[in-house]
């Protein structure tokens, strides 16, 4: 008598547990929107793929490629003429910047959807890290600190991504529609670290103004390095966490997200497989802009000094606007199309992931670096750029509230962050500000004086 085979029903389980071999190849297994139906190097479908680059935004910037190797070239034929370098070299910073961007974006097209944002954005960052690195290797002078530049410029980058980009998303969403809804998942995790970040940066500012006056000077600012230090390994452990966080152990809560607005983007405006680079491709796109944004980036710094001194232009001014909008010019231009292409949640996990890439990691990894050079850099800024910083992270918690924007939210962002770069712009150097306290009184008035008028430590240096 025949044995009658098992008949399958609803309640066996026929899944399987995936190998960690094939986790691995899954995760980093090319998505579809990648594909470029090519392989290797293709210079002329490369070359008007860059130029082509991902929006009308990016096309329009391409346009300032000659102006790169005039920068290089003017550097060294005309190295009297620092106004000259200093304008190319920031010019020829925003092509480099985009080609950075541009190449991470299609890299990331080629990765899952939360690693591949977070991979972009890490990229995206790259410049910042640059500059930085660079600026913290220049001694300082009577005139420049470029330690308080790079401290500037970190609180700087916050505000510009924050306040000028979000609003600048906002507005390029609401040319459209009358209001544009983003998920709750990216905001609410992004307002929360940014809260997290914003007190983690506040601490040795805190601690410094708060013992001002009672102790030493040169022992204060002593011990608020050595609070910057740990705070900014402790930051460094939150970056990790966050990164875990999305891409392991919740990314399924930002998938649907993201795919979400990826079909509803792919469905307007399919973008034909010819126009996408090769994985070999973002790889040389990468290592030519890197290499051009560093090269670019030393011409730049150096230029610094005689721009405080001979323009008399603040370091707050440099530092705070000038270096930050440059560096983040990519990032930027990603995120206003994206939300222009309605985007969203992608436009607004760039901008938050850029706020928290410079807050959680760069800031903290430039400590670091400072740290090794035996470079007094530290997290103690100075009380206005920490003031105007802890007022725009409550300002952008209370626009994403609600989940939904419109242009006038980012019209106000957008005004907010030019009437703090009018304020940088008026804002005193550190040397003058002790020049005004030593003349003014006795030490223990400069002490007084001190909270209000210096900050960071960077002048008393």
């Amino acid at each position: 008598m025949l044995t009658p085979l098992p008949v399958h029903n609803g309640d066996v389980d026929l899944t399987r547990e995936l190998t960690p071999a094939e986790r691995i190849i899954r995760t980093f297994c090319v998505r579809a929107s990648g594909e470029s139906g090519r392989s290797g190097i293709h210079p002329m479908i490369f070359l008007r793929n860059v130029f082509r680059s991902a929006s009308w935004a990016s096309r329009i910037v391409n346009v300032l490629w000659p102006v790169v190797p005039a920068a290089i070239a003017v550097r060294y034929a005309m190295p009297d003429n620092h106004l000259v370098i200093f304008i190319l070299s920031y010019l020829a910073m925003v092509p480099c910047a985009n080609l950075i961007g541009y190449a991470g974006q299609e890299l990331a097209r080629k990765l899952p959807h939360v690693l591949g944002v977070v991979i972009e954005t890490m990229l995206g960052g790259v410049v910042e890290l640059i500059i930085f690195i660079v600026l913290i290797k220049r001694p300082a002078t009577n005139d420049v600190n470029y330690i308080q530049v790079i401290q500037a410029a970190i609180l700087g980058s916050v505000l510009a991504t924050m306040l000028l980009c979000l609003g600048l998303c906002f507005v390029a969403a609401g040319l459209k529609r009358n209001e544009t809804h983003f998920s709750e998942a990216v905001s609410e995790a992004g307002s929360a670290l940014l809260w997290t970040a914003g007190f983690g940066l506040a601490i040795p500012t805190v601690f410094e103004h708060s013992l001002r006056g009672t102790i030493p000077q040169e022992e204060l600012v002593d011990k608020a390095i050595e609070i910057s230090r740990s705070t900014a390994v402790l930051l460094l452990v939150a970056y990790v966490i966050y990164v875990f966080f999305q891409v392991r152990t919740h990314h399924g809560i930002y998938d649907a997200v993201f795919v979400a607005d990826e079909e509803r983007h792919a469905r307007k405006r399919p973008s034909p497989v010819h126009h996408r680079l090769t994985f070999t491709e973002c790889s040389l796109a990468l290592a030519v802009a890197i290499a051009l944004v560093t090269l670019i980036a030393i011409a730049l710094v150096d230029q610094i000094h005689y721009l405080v001194e001979g323009r008399h232009v603040s370091d707050a001014f440099v530092g705070l606007i000038l270096v930050p909008l440059v560096e983040k010019a990519a990032e930027h231009l990603t995120a206003v199309n994206e939300a222009y292409a309605n985007q969203m949640n992608f436009a607004l996990s760039h901008v938050l992931g850029a706020t928290l890439q410079t807050a959680l990691f760069n800031a903290p990894l430039i400590v670091i670096v400072g740290w090794a050079l035996d470079k007094p850099m530290g997290l103690n800024f100075e009380v206005f750029d920490v003031a105007v910083l802890l007022l725009a992270i409550i300002a952008l918690g209370n626009f994403l509230r609600d989940q939904k924007t419109n242009y006038l939210e980012g019209s106000l962002c957008v005004l907010v962050y030019i009437a703090i770069a009018v304020a940088a712009l008026y804002y005193p150097n550190p040397h003058l500000i002790a020049a005004a306290e030593a003349a003014a009184g006795s030490p223990a008035t400069a002490g007084e004086g001190g909270a209000s008028g210096s900050g960071g430590g960077g002048g008393h240096r």
